[in-house]
């Protein structure tokens, strides 16, 4: 019987012509058949189209092999019994339109190498694919090819170089301190006789370590976790028929028509976040097209702990016109008193935690609490830009299709409104007449029994329409102040009638004071109520 096989994952990313698949092959023993641009696409083109896969195996390390029980040495192994660390390669493509493609292979790795033309140094598609491994992986190899293509004379001069520059690249990310090695995958390009060795393929092979599920390449296998490469044979079945499919143990995977998302911005991602906003979403192995809404929690529950495997319907959330980065003030939308305490308790912080509804143009199938990335994939793919927006953990999913009447109404995320005018006159100690609150058309009733606020420091109550012109009546339960009485007490101004000389006395307020009004509307309340806090 074979010996135990541990397999690990390592993707190999990097931009268009850098030599990934020229490094899979010199690193491969074992091939399937979807490895090496074998499909007549790919051939044709002459670059990757899909992900390959093939792989290598070298004895497992001591420092993985179970510690023996008891004091009793453990036996040697028979010949063709000993345990193997089995290396699958994920060759990925690196022209910036497969991107989607990209990310589905990113989220099955456990370790990344990233293929530099040493050439070229750091490229477009090389930083977002080190933008990938940031979100995707937490392990990552560099790995310099094409070393065979510098000047003899001054090739460890511009090794040691591009050494220093990736060291750079990589000092502010979690990859800092990350192994960086030189080789040369194809010695004379794609073009040159097969009978020139690779080189530095055995000091790569050293720094595979991590591990994480179990595989054989064409030998059999009782059980398979996800990540790993595997052949399925299935009786009385045309291939033709499925382009890509999905294997899953028994209500593991659910198609959503909407999720609520933990949401964090990718710092290199140039443009804002905005609500209503469109982005290519990738879900799995899926991209498609989505909306999203960004919210947070209240102002007060900024330094909360976040909370990743869960989303709580239970809470409040406030609305937010675009993610909130460092330093940035929430999305009001009116403006006022209550925007500028807003401001004040979240000014130079963010929350630590902000999620987005995600809203999809198409069904998509995916696990819960898995990765999804956002971005804009019709961006420019010459433009010296991030394409990669943000990314997140799908915290729950939206199964209904029509989730927006049976699953909306229960998410409380809430605008907070902001109205203003100003005391026209004085009826009595405990009421006065408002107005330029509303507009003429306005259906007052829906605003009696709001609280208002008086700019002398009163609390007012909304009683009642005044007229047709959008005034209205303020039950002051408390009655006015003596000063604000004063204030509001009307003075004799002069002005001449017109066409003729006489003057007439016309009664004004002395000075003129606010009235403010504040409320919660609840964007997803079909009632559309106002409620305000007591």
């Amino acid at each position: 019987m074979a010996g135990r096989r541990v397999n690990v994952n390592v993707g190999v990313l990097g931009h268009i012509d850098s030599g990934k698949t020229a490094l899979a092959r010199a690193l491969s023993t074992t091939a399937s058949t979807a490895a090496f641009d074998k499909q007549p696409q790919s051939r044709e083109r002459g670059i990757t189209l899909d992900l390959g896969f093939s792989c290598f195996s070298v004895p497992l390390p001591a420092r993985l092999r179970p510690a023996p029980l008891g004091a009793e040495p453990e036996p040697e192994p028979e010949p063709g019994d000993e345990p193997r660390l089995q290396v699958t390669l994920v060759d990925c493509p690196g022209h910036a339109s497969l991107i989607r493609t990209i990310i589905g292979g990113a989220q099955i790795i456990d370790l990344m190498m990233l293929v530099i033309d040493v050439t070229k140094g750091m490229q477009t598609q090389s930083a977002e694919c080190l933008v990938i491994g940031q979100i995707a992986c937490q392990k990552l190899v560099v790995v310099l090819n094409k070393t065979d293509l510098l000047p003899e004379g001054k090739r460890q001069a511009v090794i040691d170089k591009m050494t220093k520059k990736m060291q750079k690249t990589l000092e502010n990310t979690k990859f800092r301190g990350a192994p960086i090695l030189p080789v040369a995958a194809r010695p004379g390009g794609p073009d040159a006789p097969e009978t020139e060795a690779p080189q530095g393929i055995p000091e790569l092979i050293e720094v595979v370590r991590k591990v994480k599920s179990m595989q054989m390449f064409h030998t059999p296998v009782t059980s398979a976790v996800q990540g790993d490469r595997l052949g399925i044979c299935v009786t009385q079945f045309d291939p033709k028929l499925l382009e890509r499919g999905l294997v899953c143990a028994p209500e593991s995977l659910h198609t959503v028509h909407a999720a609520l998302i933990s949401v964090e911005k990718i710092q290199y991602f140039r443009g804002s976040l905005q609500t209503k906003a469109k982005f290519h979403i990738t879900v799995g192995h899926e991209t498609v097209m989505g909306r999203v809404m960004f919210f947070s929690p209240a102002p007060d529950s900024f330094d909360h702990e976040p909370v990743l495997d869960s989303f709580d319907f239970s809470q409040e959330y406030l609305f937010q016109e675009r993610y909130l980065c460092p330093g940035s003030v929430p999305a009001e939308t009116d403006g006022g008193e209550a925007d500028r305490r807003v401001g004040q308790a979240s000014e130079g912080r963010c929350p630590r935690q902000q999620w987005a509804l995600v809203e999809f143009e198409k069904p998509v199938t995916c696990p819960r609490l898995c990765l999804v990335i956002g971005s804009r994939l019709d961006t420019d793919i010459h433009a010296n830009t991030c394409r990669l927006a943000f990314h997140g953990i799908l915290l729950h999913g939206l199964e209904e299709k029509n989730y927006a009447e049976s699953a909306l109404p229960r998410l409380r995320v809430y605008k907070l409104k902001h109205k203003h005018g100003i005391v026209e006159r004085v009826m009595d100690d405990y009421s006065v007449i408002g107005r330029s609150l509303f507009k003429k058309e306005t259906n007052i009733q829906l605003f009696v029994g709001l609280k208002v606020h008086l700019s002398t420091g009163e609390l007012g109550v909304i009683a009642s329409a005044f007229g047709q012109s959008g005034k209205f009546k303020v039950h002051i339960p408390g009655g006015l102040s003596p000063e604000s009485k004063k204030i509001l007490t009307p003075a004799l101004k002069k002005r001449g009638r017109a066409g003729r000389g006489e003057e007439a006395e016309q009664p004004e307020p002395a000075q003129h004071v606010a009235l403010s009004l504040s409320f919660k509307r609840y964007i997803f309340d079909t009632h559309k109520r106002m409620v305000q806090s007591p």
